[in-house]
C-alpha cells in the first residue's frame, strides 16, 4: 500500500500546529508505521521526548536539511508520514513539504487574526498545486466551544475561503495541555483523554475516507 504523506502547517504561529501533528502521528500509529518529520526549526516535538521509548509513539526525525530526500527514504518504510512544518514561508521547508505531501492539514483558532492569516495558507496551497496538483487541503478548527458564538461564527466564515472545512474540530481540552507536559499524545493519557482522542480519530476518519 502507498504511503499517504500529511503536512500540518499554518503561516500564524499558536494555533495548535504541533499538538495536530503529535496527535495526528500517534493516531496514524495505531494503523501502520508512521514517521513524524520535525520541519520547524523551534524543534518542539524533537525536544518534547524520544517518542521511541513510549509505546504507540511514531518515531520523530529533526529535519535540518534535506526534507525532499528524509521524505523519499521514509516513504519506502512507513504507511503513514506526518510533516510539522515551520510558521513561515521563506525557510524552505513549509514550501517543500506542500509539493511533497498528499494531504494538508491547516489549524486555525476561532480569532479573527487566525482567520485573516489563513488567506495566507489559501494562497500558498494554489502555488504549491502548480507543481503537486494532487495536494489536498482542509482547515481544522482547533479548541472550538459548542456553545461560542465565535467558535460557530469562525466556521461560518471559514467556509468562504476557497479551501474546504473538516465537518470534524478539536474541542478545547485541558487533555491536550497535559498530556503535551507530560511528553505523551492523548493516545496514552488513559481515560482524561478519551473525548480528545475521539476529536484526533474523527479528523482521520474524515481525510482519510474524502479522496
Amino acid at each position: 500500500m502507498d504511503c499517504v504523506r500529511f503536512a500540518v502547517a499554518n503561516l500564524k504561529g499558536g494555533c495548535g500546529k504541533s499538538t495536530l501533528a503529535l496527535n495526528l502521528a500517534a493516531g496514524l500509529t495505531a494503523r501502520g508505521n508512521t514517521v513524524l518529520l520535525d520541519a520547524d526549526p523551534q524543534g518542539t516535538l524533537v525536544h518534547w521526548i524520544n517518542f521511541e521509548d513510549i509505546e504507540g509513539m511514531p518515531r520523530v526525525i529533526a529535519i535540518d536539511s534535506d526534507l525532499p530526500e528524509t521524505m523519499r527514504q521514509a516513504s519506502d518504510a512507513n504507511r503513514f508520514i506526518v510533516v510539522d512544518c515551520p510558521p513561515a514561508l521563506g525557510s524552505g521547508n513549509t514550501e517543500t513539504a506542500l509539493k511533497q505531501v498528499d494531504i494538508l492539514l491547516i489549524p486555525v483558532l476561532p480569532s479573527p487574526p487566525d482567520l485573516w492569516g489563513s488567506a495566507r495558507m489559501v494562497e500558498a496551497v494554489r502555488e504549491a498545486r502548480q507543481e503537486n496538483p494532487r495536494l489536498r487541503a482542509y482547515f481544522v478548527r482547533n479548541q472550538v466551544e459548542s456553545r461560542s458564538a465565535l467558535s460557530r461564527a469562525m466556521r461560518q466564515a471559514l467556509k468562504t475561503c476557497e479551501l474546504p472545512v473538516l465537518e470534524s474540530a478539536l474541542g478545547r481540552r485541558a487533555a491536550y495541555r497535559w498530556a503535551s507536559l507530560e511528553g505523551i499524545s492523548v493516545y496514552q493519557f488513559g481515560a482524561r483523554g478519551k473525548k480528545a482522542v475521539d476529536d484526533i480519530e474523527s479528523v482521520i476518519e474524515e481525510v482519510l475516507n474524502n479522496d
